[in-house]
């Protein structure tokens, strides 16, 4: 008896493979050196901070799963600019992650390093457009003293729920279970001082040699997103801002009216 051939069947992708193919959507938008030289935002803005040697870039290129998305400079601390990335949509795109410079590497003078301190603590406390943090911290080493002054420069954001925070253990595939365990439950035992009951703080081991938490860092990411509607509404208001801003101003309507007037007189 002849059977006719069945198609194969097609998988339904996952939610984590759904939020990984958002996450590839990221595009460079634009690169500033002050405060006052980011664009005015009302996207949910994301950002990823983390000390220079923590892997932050490592992290956003492999959650967008590109190669040079975010830039990684081969001498940590050098790049001193706040780079934006839009997701979604090209033409309505629903999130912004803004890349900011590692900090704490000993390389740097210090002069530098008390500068864009300060320019990470204004952004961190002042932002409104800023919804949410990814602090990367090294799993083997844990908060340092820099991640927790960081952590401090958020703190009241996160405690009232205006701004969220996932914390990335960075290089998780250099740890043996024990050790995870370890580095999680005292991760877990620092975060707790920020907790209350408006706050949304998470913590995950994260490895982008062994792909440990992209996809759920992905998901999570995607959640914080606008709406299609908003982001649709946003991306209009935009487009009729810049028609307005670019028509050219035609006084001849003005000119005939006081034409009419003088007339009238």
């Amino acid at each position: 008896m002849h059977k006719t051939p069945q198609a194969p069947r097609t998988r339904a992708a996952t939610p984590g493979e759904l939020a990984l193919g958002w996450a590839h959507s990221a595009r460079f938008y634009t690169t500033a050196a002050k405060i006052e030289q980011l664009p005015f935002n009302e996207l949910p803005e994301i950002a990823f901070v983390g000390r220079s040697n923590a892997g932050k870039s490592t992290a956003i290129n492999t959650l967008a799963q590109q190669r040079q998305l975010a830039y990684a400079s081969k001498k940590p601390g050098r790049t001193q600019h706040i780079n934006l990335f839009h997701l979604g949509p090209l033409e309505a795109p629903n999130m912004l992650w803004a890349d900011l410079p590692g900090y704490g590497y000993a390389a740097v003078e210090r002069a530098a390093k008390l500068r864009w301190q300060e320019v990470m603590a204004r952004y961190l406390e002042l932002r409104r457009s800023l919804s949410g943090v990814v602090q990367m911290v090294d799993s083997r080493h844990g908060f340092t003293e820099l991640d927790l002054q960081l952590l401090g420069f958020i703190a009241p954001r996160v405690r009232n729920g205006e701004v969220k925070l996932l914390v990335l253990l960075t290089k998780a595939d250099k740890l043996n279970r024990k050790e995870s365990t370890d580095a999680l439950r005292k991760a877990q035992e620092v975060l707790g001082e920020l907790s209350t009951d408006e706050a949304d703080i998470g913590v995950t081991l994260f490895s982008a040699l062994k792909k440990i938490g992209v996809a759920d860092v992905a998901e999570t990411l995607q959640s914080w997103a606008a709406s299609d509607e908003r982001a649709q509404a946003l991306a209009a208001a935009h487009r009729q801002a810049a028609t307005e801003a670019d028509a050219p101003y035609d006084n001849d309507d003005q000119d005939d009216q006081e034409d009419d007037d003088q007339d009238e007189a």
